[in-house]
């Protein structure tokens, strides 16, 4: 949102140039935050403040990250962003420390869903980590710092606050049977992993991290880690080969 500009000239000079400066400021604001339709608005139950501030916050002032990705002395917020009814969660997106809503039942519904389909064609699949509370996921964080450095570690697991798995609608996919392929990438070279990646869109899910798009997302390709986002959206990321940051029109 473009601010507004005070200028020192002679009094006659001064007005004419402060109402034209009211008038491009006022254009200016009207580009730059769009507001949310009636249907938005039934789904955001964040306080539209807070998206003010945040846009003004990423796009204007352009702040900086550090070598991790993550906006420098940005806070956690009070209140969890919602883009387009979607729950957003990366590394500018962040959650309250007391963000706890467990794991989401939709999700899990439509993963049973996604299961016995898999049946069918002969995989079964263990979804050995969702939910994970902000408490939790200090933990995981330090222990993968002390193990492999902050530098490495934010390539992989999110800082306490910032992990999609505390909103309950992140999914850790594995096949039963193939414990050694939980959390690494050759799960996606199995059947099974290309059976779930072809087909999860169908029952609401996205690969949230792909190949390729590291850059956008700020992590690694995961092929394990699925978001649910319901089958519309998931559908529409998945036949545009995009990630929910391109389709929310928020990536880098």
């Amino acid at each position: 949102m473009s601010k507004k500009k005070h200028y020192r000239f002679p009094i006659a000079l001064a007005s004419i140039v402060a109402i034209s400066g009211s008038l491009l400021a006022g254009c200016g604001d009207q580009k730059t935050e769009d507001q949310p339709t009636k249907n938005e608005q039934k789904v955001v139950t964040h306080d539209t403040t807070d998206t003010k501030n945040t846009t003004t916050t990423n796009t204007e002032k352009e702040q900086k990250v550090d070598a991790g990705g993550y906006i420098e002395g940005q806070k956690l917020p009070k209140k969890a962003t919602y883009i387009q009814g979607v729950l957003v969660v990366s590394k500018q997106y962040p959650l309250p420390a007391d963000f706890a809503p467990g794991e989401n039942a939709e999700a899990r519904n439509a993963f049973e869903e996604l299961n016995a389909a898999a049946l069918l064609d002969g995989f079964k699949f263990n979804a050995f980590s969702t939910y994970r509370s902000y408490d939790r996921q200090v933990e995981l964080y330090d222990a993968y710092v002390k193990r492999d450095g902050k530098e490495a570690a934010d390539t992989y697991s999110a800082r306490p606050g910032y992990s999609e798995h505390q909103t309950g609608l992140a999914f850790d996919i594995g096949e039963v049977g193939d414990e050694g392929a939980f959390a690494d990438n050759k799960f996606g070279d199995t059947g099974a992993g290309k059976w779930i990646a072809k087909n999860a869109h169908n029952y609401g899910f996205i690969m949230r991290y792909p190949e390729g798009k590291e850059d956008v997302t700020g992590y690694m390709h995961e092929s394990w880690h699925f978001r649910y986002v319901g089958k519309k959206i998931a559908t529409e990321i998945y036949e545009k080969n995009e990630t929910l940051e391109e389709y929310l029109g928020i990536s880098k």
